[in-house]
């Protein structure tokens, strides 16, 4: 299998405080990689480093084939990104939105036309295409961010919480769009405080304290815990924490 994102040793300081402690992992490509922790666990550090916003205090990294270090600007070329908190102008409209990320991610006029038009067919919102992103419930806002933040077939997609807020039918249905785009050869970097979403993943990294304290799919990882379910196992893995509230 092929990594497309290889960690090791990742060290991440500021001043004296560790905010990642020597990580090391690979993530294939197609795979569904959760990536799990408590506020500040450390996981959204390690994943500005992924995205080229951050730079580690050492270890060796590459993402998409690209050295972190030194080709931040390759690797942001050939990632997808969607926050929970901000992916989406609301005073655009859908087409609006569509055309204006598509540009930033280098696609032609014909391009950006071709696949907003199959886009907007694909998630039904034919009816909401002139519509500002602000009048749209949050589920189909979450779901035209997702299909944005790939519109330009990148080899990994970064989502941090994507479905915070929206109701289980509709995280149901954005896990669907998941599952296709790693079928298509997308490689999936989520993370999530659902647990029960950590089961929809192929494997799962959890993180207490900046460090990586469990890593295997969902599977082993219920068995390797004597647990039910991976909430179970968060649990039991959160309480080594030494940084409790």
């Amino acid at each position: 299998m092929e990594k497309v994102i290889i960690v090791k040793n990742l060290v991440k300081k500021f001043e004296s405080f560790v905010a990642n402690d020597n990580l090391t992992f690979d993530v294939f490509r197609g795979e569904i990689f959760g990536f799990l922790g408590a506020n500040g666990a450390g996981k959204t550090t390690a994943m500005k480093i992924l995205c080229g916003l951050s730079q580690p205090t050492s270890g060796e990294l590459s993402v998409a084939g690209f050295d972190v270090y030194k080709q931040q600007d390759k690797i942001k070329a050939n990632i997808g990104y969607m926050s929970q908190k901000f992916s989406l102008y609301e005073d655009l409209t859908v087409f609006e939105n569509i055309q204006f990320y598509a540009g930033i991610y280098g696609l032609s006029n014909k391009e950006i036309d071709e696949r907003a038009l199959k886009l907007i067919e694909k998630l039904g919102m034919q009816a909401m295409r002139k519509k500002l992103v602000a009048s749209l419930p949050l589920g189909w806002r979450q779901k035209l961010s997702f299909s944005i933040a790939i519109i330009h077939k990148p080899q990994i997609v970064f989502l941090d919480e994507p479905t915070g807020g929206v109701d289980p039918i509709t995280r149901r249905q954005f896990w669907d769009l998941i599952y296709e785009a790693a079928n298509d050869g997308i490689t999936i970097f989520v993370t999530t405080h659902y647990m029960d979403e950590a089961e929809y993943c192929n494997r799962v990294s959890i993180m207490v304290d900046g460090r990586i304290e469990a890593l295997d799919s969902p599977l082993n990882l219920k068995k390797q815990f004597n647990a039910e379910n991976m909430n179970d196992v968060f649990i039991q893995l959160a309480r080594k924490s030494k940084n409790k509230e």
